[in-house]
């Protein structure tokens, strides 16, 4: 009988009444059969010899959850508390804690766990398990371990309404909420994959976030990268050639010209998993969503935690990493300047250089290259220059710039980030020539072979062409809009929209891919300056470079033509067609210009608005806020605050990346507050603009850097390719052969 296959708990069927029942039903009803079987596999594959390990506070609901996960596999469960200590101890826990107190109480717990042993079973941890070393490593050999993350508010209230008094730690004096802080440090520390459960959370849904997180855990195959030019068909013909996070973060372009995204998208935060990080910190933020991002055989939840605390930890000078500064009305300032070289940069590239160093293989050394138009180079520079020096012998960096394209103070910050793994080349071109330069070194196999084979050197990119560039940047929009949420200017649910100066096009997407992750985002307003071919874009849907020059601006970041990751929005928008996106970006190669089709360019105005801001307009915004605020806005953020004056329809708030601090632009400040003297010397113009107690401060970075001497030693390279070459192959000579 079907119905007897379905529920009949297994273990008291017989192999013989088994495969009768299964030969019957495979017979008569195939399709559900096959649907059975593959249900019934999937789940016992699950565990196989392995345990699941929940693990989480007090009042997580780990007892509970552990039944229901037990009874979907049809494998035992083991309660921690009810199956192990008290059995062993002849008394309860409460009692046992009361006996001996709280250090005896921890190692009589941990030796207990050290005698414990099974296999292809759900155990439910105690709260307290996590705080012995050795009894965790004990029981991690053989088991996922999965920790609840349940916010501490919750946690206070469950215990609260429980009335617990048996919690290791808990004394006069020392509260709670103390005592639940003080834990997460180890129940970090031994965590395989995360399930983020909120207040209202029913058990039996808990359950089934923890069945899906563990086939995520063991099935790495289903988070896969393809080009944003490959067709369906030329997919399903490559299956054998899989790219993971690992590769697409060495590789950063892909081989057919195309950038990397993920086959199966970004993953989908539910409005509860949102609002249980409200109140968490910005490192905590980073750490959950980029964890739903990263696959763990990739890099493990542990490590990602050591490169965040490294990359956000002391090297930004606000605690809270992406401050949101209310400035007028119904705007609001992301203030993404806060980071050592003082540019939303830092965010991605304090990070990126870590990721990269733990994804190459050891076998190889490694020369990132990167173009930039201005805030890029010193960011790429000082990030890889923090690696542990050991990966700095392995790992070098070349960046590429516009020799008279970049303020002056931009140059100066990037020739003084300099060190003995990093290098920036002046070229005697605009930003879209040395993009573009690399993007042709990328792809052109003999070179790159012959790097490969003389040198032992592979190339890779740090430009935001490279994927692990762009998901830093989707944590600061979501962060963003939770802290909004936290300061009670809105309630969750409510939208926002965004205005960010746009360039290449990569920071506006980070914010699409937040509202499709599930954060509320109405609108993105992309702003340009008089380089204005997105705004055009947007607009018609024509993408036409011809007869355009870039035109040098106060704004230099966003003096872009060619905006590269606007390639991923459209493969996006397109459903994925990459024979579509291959014909566009092979007409606006060949012939300057593409254009999309109706349909297409609906799609895109669903998200996005444009406008573009003059010289004139970007320095009046700075004086007009400076007048009525006292706080400086940087040029780029000018161009944002000009746009979102002009298109918000001040229905909701409205949040401005402010992407750099003003001080890197000190003469177009300086210019834009009417300062008539301006001293042709860097650190000088930065020391006057500290003389008029500026909000915020001069940033301290900057000061640091002007301050080192030799400033002015760099190589400069004509605008010819075989040139560029050239200096590659002279650094890789300079320094892996001196290395080795």
């Amino acid at each position: 009988m079907f119905h007897v296959v379905q529920y009949q708990p297994l273990r008291l069927i017989t192999q013989n009444s088994l495969s009768s029942m299964c030969l019957k039903l495979m017979l008569s009803r195939p399709a559900v059969f096959a649907q059975i079987w593959k249900s019934w596999f999937s789940s016992h594959s699950l565990v196989g010899n392995k345990n699941i390990i929940l693990m989480g506070p007090p009042g997580a609901g780990k007892t509970t959850i552990g039944r229901i996960v037990g009874q979907k596999l049809d494998c035992p469960v083991i309660d921690i508390d009810d199956d192990v200590l008290e059995t062993t101890w002849n008394m309860s826990v409460s009692e046992k804690l009361q006996d001996v107190g709280n250090e005896q109480f921890l190692e009589e717990e941990g030796k207990a766990l050290l005698k414990f042993s099974a296999s292809g079973s759900v155990i439910s941890l105690t709260g307290s398990n996590p705080m012995h070393a050795a009894g965790m490593q004990h029981v991690k050999k053989n088991g996922i371990v999965v920790y609840l993350d349940v916010p501490t508010t919750v946690i206070m209230s469950r215990l609260k309404s429980m009335k617990v008094d048996r919690i290791v730690g808990q004394s006069p004096g020392i509260s709670l909420k103390d005592i639940l802080q003080f834990r997460k440090q180890f129940y970090k520390r031994w965590y395989d994959i995360r399930v983020l459960c909120g207040g209202d959370i029913a058990a039996e849904v808990v359950a089934e976030k923890v069945l899906d997180a563990v086939k995520r855990y063991q099935n790495s195959e289903l988070e896969t990268f393809i080009s944003t030019r490959s067709s369906r068909s030329g997919r399903s013909m490559e299956k054998d050639s899989h790219k993971y996070f690992s590769d697409v973060v060495t590789e950063g372009l892909a081989p057919d010209g195309g950038l990397f995204v993920p086959e199966r998208g970004l993953p989908k935060f539910t409005a509860g998993e949102w609002q249980s990080l409200i109140g968490a910190t910005y490192i905590e933020r980073a750490q959950v969503i980029l964890e739903r991002c990263i696959h763990p055989s990739d890099i493990p939840a542990s490590k990602l935690a050591e490169i965040i605390g490294t990359a956000y930890g002391e090297n930004f000078t606000c605690s809270k990493i992406a401050p949101v500064r209310h400035l007028a009305g119904n705007q609001f300032l992301l203030e993404l300047f806060h980071g050592p070289t003082a540019s939303f940069k830092d965010f991605a590239l304090q990070m990126v250089p870590h990721i990269f160093a733990y994804c190459i293989p050891r076998s190889c050394n490694y020369l990132v290259l990167v173009a930039t138009s201005g805030d890029t180079g010193s960011a790429v520079l000082d990030g890889f220059s923090r690696l542990h020096d050991t990966d700095k012998q392995r790992i070098a960096v070349m960046n590429f710039f516009p020799e008279d394209g970049v303020s002056p103070i931009q140059k100066s910050q990037m020739i003084g980030c300099q060190k003995e793994n990093a290098w920036s080349v002046g070229v005697k071109s605009d930003f879209d020539f040395c993009q573009t330069a690399i993007k042709q070194i990328f792809t052109n196999s003999d070179y790159t072979g012959f790097l490969t084979v003389e040198y032992g050197t592979a190339l890779a990119a740090a430009n935001s062409i490279n994927w692990a560039r762009l998901l830093p940047q989707v944590v600061y929009h979501a962060s963003a809009y939770l802290d909004l949420v936290h300061q009670d200017i809105i309630p969750f649910g409510s939208p926002v929209d965004v205005c960010i100066p746009t360039g290449n096009f990569g920071n506006i997407l980070a914010a699409l891919y937040a509202k499709m992750m599930g954060i509320p985002i109405r609108k993105c307003i992309c702003a340009s300056n008089e380089n204005n071919v997105l705004t055009d874009f947007i607009r018609t849907g024509v993408y036409d470079l011809r007869g355009r020059k870039l035109i040098p601006t106060f704004s230099p970041a966003v003096d872009i033509l060619k905006s590269s990751n606007l390639e991923r929005y459209l493969h996006l928008i397109t459903n994925e067609d990459g024979q579509l996106v291959t014909q566009l970006y092979n007409q606006l190669e060949n012939q300057g210009h593409f254009q999309l089709q109706k349909d297409l360019l609906e799609k895109l105005q669903q998200d996005l608005v444009a406008g573009w801001c003059s010289e004139e307009d970007c320095l009046a915004a700075i004086h007009s806020v400076y007048s009525t605020t006292g706080y400086i806005l940087d040029t780029h953020t000018a161009v944002a605050k000009v746009v979102a004056d002009r298109l918000q329809d001040r229905t909701c708030p409205i949040i401005i990346s402010s992407t750099a601090h003003y001080s890197k632009f000190a003469p177009a400040i300086l210019r834009a507050l009417r300062i008539a003297e301006i001293n042709q010397n860097p650190l000088s113009q930065l020391h006057l603009l500290s003389s008029y107690s500026p909000l915020p401060p001069v940033h301290w970075g900057l000061l640091e850097t002007l301050k080192k001497k030799g400033n002015e030693d760099h190589q400069v390279c004509a605008a010819d390719m075989s040139m560029l070459m050239s200096h590659i192959e002279t650094l890789i000579q300079n320094h892996f052969m001196k290395v080795f």
